[in-house]
């Protein structure tokens, strides 16, 4: 599977130096937020995930290719755990549907852990180890998964007002609106539409994206990114469960029999030439 580079992102809003942590006024002069704002929305979910211990549910990935007319669909299940600056993220991948060919089991796992990231391929046994941060500057395994996965909005929220321009977007007027996860309803999400700013093109590898967030979790429930060469990654959550204790040997694992030896990359250091 392609490795993909994404911003992890979701910021407060403009106004956010008007409020405090608990989201009421502290002496702005400017008029309170609307509740259905672009600003009042991202300032909900930066709130809930700065507080989130745990989350876990299902998860679909839906890679698409448009000029080629192909998809691949992934299902499986995903966990994430925080414990003071520590915390672990595991996808678990059970399954494949590569077009209209019938769903087949399959395994893949990513393994995110602050530092490394550990990538399992049950189809051709290999393993593979990369370090993405320093042993003594652990990242939030979110923000690392964020690196390899199209998967936004956990962390790293105060980058993206620098990077997107950011609309809301209203489902009974706009065209872009895709179907609902299927336990969900239009009016249980929002859909904002972020548009990667024309000075930024050459450090991305998307230009837009599309986002959905549960009004119920202030969690993402829905993301949509379209690549600079129009191929489509779409994330889907299902059936959350937030800030309940998970088993800590789901995130253990060992590399399987019959694996090879696996690929060990360091972390590379950034040039420090302009």
């Amino acid at each position: 599977m392609r490795i993909l580079t994404l911003i992890i992102l979701l910021a407060a809003g403009s106004c956010r130096a008007c409020y405090g942590s608990d989201g009421q006024s502290v002496g702005c002069e400017r008029k309170e937020i609307e509740p259905n704002s672009v600003d009042a929305v991202l300032q909900r979910l930066k709130r809930t995930s700065e507080q989130l211990l745990s989350y876990q549910g299902r998860v679909e990935y839906l890679f698409s290719q448009p000029v080629l007319e192909s998809q691949t669909l992934r299902k499986g299940t995903m966990y994430y755990a925080k414990t003071g600056n520590k915390s672990k993220l595991r996808i678990n991948f059970e399954t494949l549907k590569q077009d209209d060919e019938k769903e087949q089991k399959y395994a893949e796992q990513f393994i995110f852990d602050g530092i490394w990231l550990t990538h399992l391929d049950y189809q051709i046994k290999s393993a593979e180890r990369r370090q993405l941060a320093e042993p003594n500057e652990p990242v939030d395994a979110f923000e690392l998964a964020g690196r390899s996965l199209p998967i936004v909005g956990f962390a790293k929220v105060e980058e993206l007002e620098k990077n997107f321009e950011i609309t809301f977007v209203d489902p009974n007027t706009d065209s872009r609106e895709p179907s609902q996860p299927a336990q969900q309803t239009a009016g249980e999400l929002v859909h904002l539409h972020l548009k990667l700013r024309p000075d930024l093109a050459h450090k991305s590898d998307y230009t837009s994206i599309d986002f959905w967030v549960d009004k119920k979790l202030n969690l993402p429930a829905k993301v949509v990114a379209l690549s600079t060469e129009e191929d489509v990654y779409e994330i889907t959550l299902l059936k959350p469960m937030v800030n309940k204790e998970i088993d800590p040997k789901v995130f253990e694992f060992q590399i399987p029999k019959g694996f090879g030896e696996p690929r060990v990359i360091p972390l590379q250091k950034e040039s420090s030439e302009n």
